[in-house]
């Protein structure tokens, strides 16, 4: 493993400047979460279970769905931070622009204010998609495997740190506003944090791209590369059962906008959000050395499982609140449980997905897994569905099944990783 000591001025320069930008990066998103500040916006704009649950899904699947356009012109270019340029600024763009919605947007029809908000949304999460295959592919050759787990812990404890100043502001902007002026300017500090966060990544650099492997040229054509990924998904056992681990993990968290949904049924009040964002970060900050030490000692798999394990707990646990009529402090235990599921949830996918990806193809994995992950994102309408058409309940249990059968996926991969190779 390398050691962080030993490296150079300039690589933990690096190592730094990239660790911040993904702190200012979460805590801008943690100001826009989709299971709490999103979630108890939608449904104060619409009343409906089903615009949550798009809500969630639209951010995934703009995350995902764009990658593998964004793989293809990435394996063809020799610098992939333009594309990162593009998202980064755009999506705080976007944002700036939600703020402004909202902040003037009082005098609308309730019905053309959602479906204004719900469409600039779904623009925002699109562009943050052009992020991720340039970011994965930079990292990857800008952090040695052996520190980024503690990087992305380095990431999401400084992200919580500021988190929590933003959980505080979100609280007293609910408190002090009308609801409207308190979420724009909730959006506006997010917009400013995602600024910082492209700022300080475009000042890290970007280090030169790694060599082709002899005999491999960049794809001819869309043709030829999406014919690579089908090699890919055909041939690479692990890449396999990691992207169908992912569809399990996807239905686990298509109960997430629903945990404050649970929570307004158990009447805890759209002021209290705020707090139940300040639990969640406290969760995220909680898990970090956690996670950090796990994936990098033990490795990114076996910390994989482990999160499969946490993803029964929040589920469980809201069925046991539902039952007993719990308040405010019992769904806050809960969100410290969300916090650091979610934690290890994103430190575990981003380090194992650069774990299997070979240097020189790291852009078109990225694109051929995000991609091939995407159906996953719309399992939050299936979430919606199961509320409205069974009980809030059902989305829970079958959150802790998926967990589940995860698990039994990474298990596999486990022992396909002692087999010996043909």
């Amino acid at each position: 493993m390398p050691a962080f000591e030993t490296a150079l001025p300039g690589e933990r320069r690096r190592f730094w400047r990239i660790a911040g930008a993904g702190a200012a990066f979460q805590a801008g998103t943690a100001a826009i979460d989709t299971a709490t500040i999103v979630a108890s916006l939608v449904f104060q704009l619409t009343g409906s279970a089903f615009a949550v649950g798009f809500a969630s899904a639209a951010l995934r699947l703009g995350w995902l769905l764009p990658q593998l356009v964004v793989g293809f012109f990435a394996e063809r270019a020799e610098r992939r931070m333009p594309f990162y340029v593009f998202g980064a600024y755009g999506r705080a763009l976007v944002a700036t622009l939600i703020a402004l919605l909202l902040w003037f947007g009082g005098g609308m029809a309730p019905a053309v204010l959602g479906v204004s908000f719900l469409g600039l949304w779904t623009l925002y999460a699109f562009v943050s998609g052009v992020v991720a295959v340039p970011y994965n592919d930079i990292v990857g050759r800008a952090i040695p495997s052996g520190l980024r787990s503690r990087m992305l812990a380095w990431r999401f404890f400084g992200g919580g740190l500021i988190a929590l100043g933003v959980a505080a502001f979100a609280r007293l902007t609910l408190e002090l506003l009308a609801n409207l002026q308190a979420y724009a300017l909730i959006f506006g500090l997010a917009a400013l944090l995602m600024i910082l966060s492209s700022l300080l990544f475009v000042s890290a650099g970007e280090p030169p791209t790694a060599a082709r492997t002899a005999g491999r040229k960049a794809p001819r054509d869309a043709r030829s590369f999406l014919r690579d990924g089908w090699q890919v998904l055909k041939n690479d056992s692990r890449f396999r059962l990691f992207l169908y681990s992912q569809w399990l993990g996807g239905a686990t968290l298509m109960a997430l906008p629903f945990y404050v949904l649970a929570a307004d049924a158990s009447g805890v009040t759209q002021t209290d959000v705020g707090l139940l964002l300040g639990a969640q970060t406290v969760g995220a900050l909680v898990s970090n050395p956690i996670w950090g030490k796990l994936g990098d000692g033990a490795g990114k798999l076996r910390m994989l499982q482990a999160v499969a394990v946490v993803r029964m707990l929040p589920p469980l646990l809201v069925l046991l609140l539902l039952g007993s009529s719990a308040g405010l402090v019992g769904y806050m235990a809960l969100f410290v449980v969300i916090g650091a599921m979610m934690n290890g949830v994103t430190i575990g996918y981003l380090g194992y997905l650069m774990e299997i990806s070979p240097d020189d193809r790291r852009p078109a994995y990225s694109a051929y897994f995000n991609a091939l992950a995407s159906p996953a994102a719309l399992l939050p309408l299936l979430g919606a569905a199961l509320v409205s058409l069974i009980s809030i309940h059902a989305v829970f249990a079958a959150s802790i099944l998926a967990a589940l059968l995860q698990l039994v996926l990474l298990l596999r991969i486990s022992r396909l990783a002692q087999e010996p190779s043909a």
